[in-house]
């Protein structure tokens, strides 16, 4: 029987490569549940394509259009955030892909791991927000988290085989993004339109503003410290222009190992969604002739202070990153609209960091809490910008 997927975030740039790999292994994987936010032509697009069991659109204003054109077609309709939790613990679901960008992917994920799903992780804030919950909740459930970003797929490659082999230090590496070369005062009025424009990576908006800030990676680096179980010190940041070498994981005896492919997400997708088995495919090959030159940097956390403040909260713990996590969540939104600078963007994302109440042991209800205070502090924040 083909694997039963639910694709959380169906319309997204995550979303729509995992349908191409579906639509290229069709014996193999089974659309069951497509969700989107408030993209419903997209979704019903998606949804007459691959006909699944059951279709969530997040914005209920849309549930009326969705089922006016689905209702003949063999799709059920749903609408509003809680159906997206209740969807996912469907029977037919074997495997729920989490392609959902920010806080809004933290419920669903947990409903799923409630239900005994695996999960097929491309929300990192589900780790960096409620990491140690999740980490606990998986074990209690015996249920696999398979990463789907490239450099945690990497790492959870090279870790294969390497149960009892202690790791010594993780390397996340970054292209640097669109401003790489920059210096600290070119970045300062840097336009929207560049901050969009990344070198390698086609991403949706959210996440390319934080490639080109460096928070992606930030964030990244948190949600590296509770996938792997490793300390804050065992992470770190290493710049690859070439976006060649997805990660790598260094042991305790000196060796390295790296995991390297094009910079083409559709295959930790793959990876993710056929584990523990490779699936064949026709997907183009790397070749080195292609890269004749690989080259490597370190991370300058003096222009990219997200950096910086990632790692920070990493190191306090507790509710500090979901606190990280909701400011830069509001001040990304707040830049795409030009109403603050790039620079600043940091700014409030630490004087959040500073301002909010610490709790050491956080549950969802005071995570859900802290989120929404970090959010609407930077807001406030927000306004002499404007």
């Amino acid at each position: 029987m083909p694997k039963g997927i639910a694709i959380l975030g169906s319309t997204g740039s995550i979303g729509t490569q995992t349908l191409q790999v579906v639509a290229a292994f069709q014996e193999e994987f089974s659309v069951e549940v497509l969700t989107a936010n408030k993209n419903a032509d997209l979704l019903i697009k998606q949804a007459i394509e691959f006909q699944p069991n059951a279709v969530v659109i997040g914005n209920e204003c849309e549930y009326e259009y969705v089922t006016e054109v689905l209702k003949n077609y063999p799709v059920k309709v749903f609408a509003g955030r809680d159906a997206i939790c209740q969807v996912v613990q469907m029977e037919s679901v074997d495997l729920v892909l989490t392609a959902v960008v920010g806080y809004s992917g933290l419920k669903p994920t947990i409903s799923a791991i409630n239900a005994g799903k695996d999960i097929a992780l491309a929300n990192k804030e589900t780790l960096v927000i409620a990491g140690e919950l999740i980490v606990r909740m998986i074990q209690d459930k015996g249920v696999q988290i398979i990463p789907v970003d490239s450099e945690h797929s990497a790492i959870f490659q090279c870790l294969a085989g390497e149960t009892n082999n202690k790791i010594e230090k993780i390397y996340l590496t970054a292209s640097g993004g669109p401003f790489r070369n920059y210096s600290i005062d070119d970045l300062k009025n840097v336009p929207v339109k560049e901050a969009l424009n990344h070198p390698n990576w086609n991403m949706g908006k959210k996440i390319s503003i934080d490639s080109a800030s460096m928070m992606n990676k930030g964030l990244e680096a948190i949600e590296a410290r509770w996938l792997f179980g490793v300390d804050t010190e065992q992470v770190e940041i290493l710049i690859h222009p070439q976006s060649v070498i997805h990660s790598l994981v260094q042991f305790c005896d000196g060796s390295i190992k790296a995991q390297m492919g094009r910079p083409d997400m559709k295959l930790p997708i793959l990876y993710a969604l056929g584990y523990p088995k490779r699936m064949e495919s026709d997907f183009p090959r790397f070749s080195f002739a292609d890269y004749p030159k690989l080259t490597f940097e370190q991370a300058d956390i003096k222009k990219f202070r997200n950096l910086a403040l990632s790692f920070e909260a990493m190191y306090r713990g507790g509710n500090i990153p979901c606190a990280l996590n909701a400011a830069n969540e509001a001040v990304v939104h707040a830049f795409l609209y030009e109403k603050v600078g790039f620079m600043e963007m940091s700014d409030i994302i630490e004087k959040v960091m500073n301002t909010i109440s610490f709790i050491k042991k956080p549950g969802i209800e005071e995570l859900e809490e802290t989120n929404l205070e970090s959010y609407r502090l930077a807001e406030l924040l927000l306004r002499k910008y404007s």
